[in-house]
């Protein structure tokens, strides 16, 4: 079942690229059959049941292992398969009874003198295969490849035709594994949260960009860009807008950062001869208490940096 899903998953997502379709399920748009059958191992398989018009890949994945468990249960009581068509019933999360399929020769086809042999050439084949945009496998092999993304990132950037688009527009104006990270991990986190679609995110891919562009240029922390983005996702507004009115602008002027550092270190003698004495692991402390007096602004490699030479003995 979950093989089934993926390929629909595939399917739609080649559709929505070249344009043949939107691939909306739940209009009608792209509907998915699927013909399932049981055996034991080393047997032939057996009568198929045909389950139509399923409008999602979740109940899709749910009526294949509603109907594989129910056919093995007949057959485990000792009865035998029906051929027939059957629906999938969301509410109830069962199959049932559609009609008896009926074998070929029932439906009695015959041959319309009226409908001519539709002959394709293979010119035109041609033709419309080097006309097709970019597809998503190719699209993926080209991220990992030019711009240094991981299987999985690239994966989900090119499962939507939306998500490969915006993505695109992010990586031509930042680093790209950059856009990469905060696209598929903060703002599809926050996304999946609201259970809203890329397409209908109150976040622009301009507004976006401003927000890379803040981090890009040490203006933000990867901390304070977080936050930043959570107030973008609540009320739309720019990410510079916010960071201006709310002074969440990350300290990079190293004597202020050095100020706070010596304001830590007085306040907490004790720990700065314990750490000298060989205790590595107050460092994080350290940072922990200096992030706090700046109100998580300081620049962490900077404060970093400044942090190890104050503290060395």
């Amino acid at each position: 079942s979950e093989e089934a899903g993926i390929y629909v998953k595939k399917l739609r997502s080649i559709l929505r690229y070249i344009g043949a379709s939107d691939g909306d399920m739940e209009k009608g748009n792209l509907r998915a059959d699927a013909n399932v059958s049981v055996r034991r191992p080393g047997e032939k398989l057996g009568t198929r049941c045909e389950i139509k018009n399923v409008n999602s890949v979740r109940f899709l994945i749910k009526a294949i292992d509603y109907e594989a468990a129910r056919q093995v249960q007949i057959l485990e009581e000792g009865g035998t398969i029906d051929q027939e068509t059957r629906l999938f019933d969301s509410a109830k999360g069962e199959t049932r009874t559609m009609r008896s399929k009926e074998e070929a020769h029932d439906y009695r086809y015959f041959p319309d003198p009226d409908l001519l042999p539709l002959e394709i050439a293979q010119d035109w084949v041609e033709s419309l295969y080097a006309s097709l945009p970019e597809l998503p496998d190719a699209k993926k092999q080209r991220y990992m490849r030019e711009y240094g993304l991981s299987a999985y990132d690239a994966g989900v950037l090119v499962s939507d035709k939306a998500y490969a688009e915006y993505y695109e527009t992010l990586a031509a104006r930042h680093d790209p594994r950059l856009a990469a990270t905060w696209m598929t991990v903060e703002l599809f986190g926050r996304l999946n949260k609201l259970g809203v679609e890329l397409e209908n995110s109150p976040i622009g891919v301009t507004q976006f960009s401003g927000l890379l562009g803040l981090i890009g240029d040490g203006t933000l922390s990867g901390k304070l860009a977080k936050d930043v983005l959570d107030r973008m996702v609540e009320t739309g507004e720019e990410a510079g807008v916010i960071v201006e009115r709310e002074g969440l602008r990350q300290v990079t002027d190293t004597g202020a950062i050095e100020k706070a550092i010596d304001e830590v270190m007085v306040a907490n003698r004790d720990k700065v001869t314990e750490y000298r004495a060989g205790k590595d692991k107050l460092f994080g402390f350290f940072i922990g208490q200096v992030m706090k007096a700046t109100g998580g602004k300081a620049n962490p490699a900077a404060l970093n940096d400044l942090l190890k030479k104050k503290l060395a003995p």
